[in-house]
């Protein structure tokens, strides 16, 4: 694994979400990582140290002036022997305090003292995270280097809904793990993707039927979204073109909303010429109303025929340009999945195309997982289910490996 012998430093700070850190450091453990855990005074009382302890299999470090640890001076060795800083959860105090300097406990101090990088995944009430004061930190967190994971989106302890919610342990370590394994210098893919222009697609599309009706699709844009937070964690710059969707937009992307797929095609057609790498995860509606009527239709009788005419191939018409990206299409199936597969690869002139049977249970639309058949010209890989945040990893790994076989020599 890529972080394997890593030495992660976890910070835990007093949010409700301390209570899935032991989970979190038996993730990054599973992955090889080294872990040694810092808890700030008031997580104390959301996770106890003897539980942090056990998983990581080191002493769990809360006081900044430890007469036992290096003379006095622990924080300096901790920093110093960080490969990697993850603060999760990161309330708003802390982030506050980060972004100002502030060093008044040892997490903070070990903030200012290390070289390492550093990872924050925000967790509070979504309120607190729309706040005028926190996103000013946030953007000075992120113009000192602080890389953020989420906040995700739901229903909060405290009852709200929104935005606010800790990543969930898996999917940070899959963060890391994705983030390490696309620029390790052993990899002959290192760098592959820094700097590259990427355009991704994601969710479904909507096409009106009348001012208040519309058809669409189950696609939920989660896979879409993983990859292009995968890219940017790569160093990658991606434009993301998000039909209706419920999700924050990852980190370090520019997102660009439509709606139907005549505005999908205009938003890619728009940055085709400046991109690299183009990836097509997007479910789009195959047809449309021949005519939108302008007012709701109303029910006239047992049954209604309306006329469809078919909408743009998006994929098959930045793929037929003379200045085409490297092209990569999704193909989700409910029967004879590979055959429809090889067969999209030819017809639209792709580089590469994933494949997924919608039909497997707990996999695809609206799930945190998937699998995937990955097929090009003269090869093909099977990655096996997983969440679709390590998916994304390892389908970017195999796009980054074509597609530096496919630049000139």
């Amino acid at each position: 694994m890529s972080i394997a012998n890593k030495n992660i430093l976890l910070g835990i700070t007093g949010g409700i979400a301390a209570y899935k850190t032991p989970d979190l450091v038996r993730k990054l453990t599973a992955l090889g990582a080294n872990v040694r855990v810092v808890i700030t005074a008031s997580a104390a009382e959301f996770v106890s140290t003897l539980s942090l302890q056990a998983v990581s299999g080191n002493p769990v470090h809360h006081h900044l002036l430890d007469p036992a640890a290096e003379a006095a001076m622990g924080h300096i060795e901790l920093a110093k022997w960080a490969d990697v800083l993850l603060i999760a959860p990161a309330t708003a105090n802390t982030l506050a305090k980060l972004a100002h300097g502030i060093a008044d406990d040892l997490l903070s101090t070990l903030y200012l003292a290390t070289t390492a990088d550093i990872y924050v995944a925000p967790a509070m009430n979504q309120q607190m995270w729309k706040a005028p004061a926190t996103q000013n930190n946030l953007h000075m967190l992120k113009e000192h280097g602080v890389k953020m994971i989420g906040p995700a989106e739901g229903e909060q302890a405290c009852g709200d809904v929104g935005a606010g919610r800790m990543v969930e342990p898996v999917d940070i370590a899959s963060l890391l793990n994705e983030q390490h394994a696309l620029t390790r210098h052993n990899d002959p893919t290192h760098n592959t993707l820094a700097g590259k222009r990427i355009t991704i697609t994601a969710g479904p599309t909507r096409e009106p039927l009348d001012p208040v009706r519309y058809i669409s699709n189950h696609s939920s844009g989660k896979m879409g979204f993983a990859i292009a937070q995968a890219a940017a964690l790569a160093g990658a710059e991606v434009t993301l073109v998000a039909g209706p969707v419920s999700l924050n937009t990852p980190e370090g992307c520019k997102r660009i909303n439509v709606t139907t797929a005549d505005d999908m095609l205009a938003a890619c057609q728009s940055v085709a010429t400046s991109t690299d790498i183009f990836i097509s995860t997007a479910a789009v509606a195959d047809y449309k109303a021949s005519a939108v009527a302008n007012n709701k239709i109303k029910k006239t009788g047992e049954e209604l025929t309306l006329t469809f005419i078919k909408n743009p191939d998006i994929l098959a018409t930045i793929s037929a340009r003379d200045d085409r990206p490297f092209c990569v299409g999704f193909a989700a199936e409910s029967q004879n999945v590979e055959a429809y597969a090889r067969s999209k690869l030819e017809k639209k002139n792709l580089d590469m195309i994933a494949a997924n049977d919608i039909t497997t249970e707990g996999l695809g639309f609206n799930s945190d997982q998937n699998a995937l058949h990955v097929i090009w010209s003269d090869g093909e890989k099977r990655l096996p289910a997983t969440s679709k945040s390590e998916l994304a990893t390892q389908l970017l790994s195999l796009i980054a490996e074509r597609y530096s076989t496919a630049l000139p020599s």
